[in-house]
């Protein structure tokens, strides 16, 4: 398993957990291990930090209320834009989702939309994903208001919900990264 201490704890770098043997060959041919600087002891005290207001060891329940906040914060925006005809990836509670935009060409318009609007999104299209799984990620974070969701679903989407496709509601079959042929709509669902 590996993550990172960025948008969850407000810092820089990360984590891999895995057997000895995973570890000691990072660390022996990783060109990150090798040639990286370690982070910062104010960057790990940050990490620390976080940590210990979500583990509720500093004594509130703040971290409590922030993950409760964030979990139906991103249940509702999940939903809202599954009530508008999206594909959305990622799990039920997760705030990090991805919205499927598919066509690759529409990436630098969805994206302008939002910026306009003061939306933040990260487009994410080929090379990192397979040319017609093209999509758009959204973080959910404790401090977003119901107001401020409402907001980030009231973008000008027109024309980014599957318009382009030109055979309705039937997906053709695409190659996976793993090269398997797979429906996009099973390839979504995953």
């Amino acid at each position: 398993m590996m993550g990172a201490f960025t948008k969850s704890f407000g810092s820089c770098g990360g984590y891999i957990a895995a057997s000895e043997e995973i570890i000691q060959h990072l660390k022996h041919g990783c060109p990150a291990h090798l040639y990286a600087t370690s982070m910062s002891p104010p960057a790990v005290q940050q990490a620390i930090s976080a940590i210990k207001v979500v583990l509720g060891e500093d004594g509130s329940n703040r971290g409590a209320k922030k993950l409760a906040r964030i979990r139906e914060s991103s249940n509702y925006f999940r939903s809202e834009l599954k009530k508008m005809g999206f594909v959305v990836l990622g799990d039920n509670d997760s705030p990090v989702m991805a919205i499927m935009l598919y066509d690759l060409a529409k990436l630098p318009a969805f994206s302008r939309a939002c910026l306009r609007q003061n939306v933040a999104v990260v487009v994410v299209g080929y090379p990192a994903t397979p040319v017609l799984l093209a999509r758009a990620r959204i973080c959910i974070s404790a401090s977003h208001t119901r107001e401020d969701l409402i907001k980030g679903l009231k973008v000008d989407f027109a024309g980014h919900q599957r318009s382009w496709w030109p055979c309705g509601s039937e997906m053709p079959p695409c190659r996976t990264r793993e090269g398997k042929e797979d429906g996009l709509r099973e390839a979504a669902e995953r």
